[in-house]
This record gives structure tokens, C-alpha cells and sequence, in this order.
């Protein structure tokens, strides 16, 4: 979606390490929850979403006790039935049963959180002007691979003939959205960009609704 790195952001007990080779026991710790998240100076504008399949993670329940506490809005992710209700503004029970090979929730449990995750993700990039129409439109032209999906998004957007997408997309220094409102609007490169952080990213609230 072309969002940067710090808008979305992954916490695991163990750090980085942990992504690798499972390490266990940290997952135990409440306070070392609490501690990446004051470190993530998280705060009232951020959103936590805490994951425990089993809903009795301390990491994790540690981490959603200290960002409520920072003011930030939290949701918990759960495939169990025995949770706190108040450990989070919104809960999210994924009722999948018993796994089919007991003994592990990284089965049909992590299968299913990773489909969530993907549903608020892909929504919350909806609502924020990422995507116009179906598209993903927040993107820049900057290897071989972006440049072909540029040129199809244009096409696709503006009916425009091969030349002219290659003249537009060059005088938008390769960003797609500035393209877009730079020939639905008729303006220059720097006013469309300017209309756009104006709007906050939202191009669909600048594009005569005619276009749509």
C-alpha cells in the first residue's frame, strides 16, 4: 500500500530473534510486553491490536494494559472464550474449534489471525486514500515491475493511449496518484500534490465525482 514503516508497526515476544527460532519463555513476561510498547512511544493517536490465540498470553495482555493506559485505542484478537471483556476496546473471538493436531495454536488459529489482521490492515488502508476505486493507487514507479502496474492503473483510470500514460506518469515524477489528479484536475505537478497532502492522501475526495 506504499505506507511507510513506522505507520505499521509488529511487536513479538523475544524481538527479532523470535521471528527466526521460537523463544518461548518471553512470551511470559507482562512487563516486557508493557516495556515495547513505551518504547514504540505509543500513544492517544495509535491503535494496539494484541494477538493470543489462547487469550492468556501475559506479553501480550501486558502490552494492551500499558497502551490503554497511554490512551491509545486497543483491540485483542483471540480465538478463546476466556478472556477479560474490559482487556480491550474491541474483541475479536475467532471460534474455530479444537485443531485438528493438538497441541499447538499456529495451526488453523494462526491461520485465521493472519486473515483478520489482513481484513483491518487492507480496511484501514481503504479509509485513509491508499486506494482509489479497487486499486492500489499510493504507489511510485521506482523498478521495472512498479512501472508496468503504474502504467495498467493509469490505463485502466484514464483510458489514456501508451505514449501519453508514459508523458504523464513522466511529469509526475512516477507517483500515481499525483498522475491521477494531475489529469482529472487539470493541474500542474506541484499544485496536484498539494491538493493531495491538503485532502490527507485522499484522492477520491479531489477527483470530480464525475470521474468516478
Amino acid at each position: 500500500f506504499g505506507s511507510p514503516p513506522e505507520m505499521v508497526q509488529g511487536i513479538i515476544a523475544g524481538g527479532w530473534d523470535a521471528l527466526r527460532r521460537s523463544i518461548e519463555k518471553a512470551e511470559d513476561d507482562p512487563h516486557t510486553g508493557a516495556l515495547r510498547i513505551q518504547e514504540a512511544e505509543v500513544g492517544p493517536h495509535d491503535v494496539v491490536t494484541g494477538i493470543a490465540a489462547s487469550s492468556t498470553t501475559p506479553f501480550v495482555i501486558g502490552a494492551l494494559n500499558e497502551a490503554k493506559r497511554r490512551g491509545a485505542k486497543t483491540i485483542f484478537i483471540t480465538c478463546s472464550t476466556h478472556y477479560d471483556p474490559n482487556l480491550a476496546d474491541v474483541i475479536i473471538t475467532l471460534l474455530v474449534g479444537p485443531e485438528t493436531i493438538a497441541g499447538s495454536t499456529r495451526l488453523k488459529a494462526g491461520t485465521a489471525t493472519k486473515m483478520v489482521l489482513n481484513m483491518l490492515t487492507t480496511a484501514a488502508m481503504i479509509r485513509i486514500g491508499k486506494v482509489y476505486r479497487n486499486l492500489m493507487v499510493d504507489l511510485t514507479a521506482t523498478c521495472n515491475k512498479l512501472e508496468a502496474r503504474a502504467r495498467r492503473i493509469l490505463s485502466t483510470l484514464t483510458h489514456l493511449p501508451p505514449d501519453e500514460i508514459e508523458a504523464l506518469l513522466d511529469r509526475a515524477h512516477g507517483n500515481v496518484k499525483t498522475a491521477l489528479v494531475m489529469h482529472f484536475c487539470g493541474l500542474s505537478r506541484p499544485d496536484a500534490v498539494q491538493e493531495i497532502q491538503r485532502h490527507q492522501g485522499r484522492i477520491q475526495d479531489i477527483i470530480p465525482r464525475t470521474e468516478i
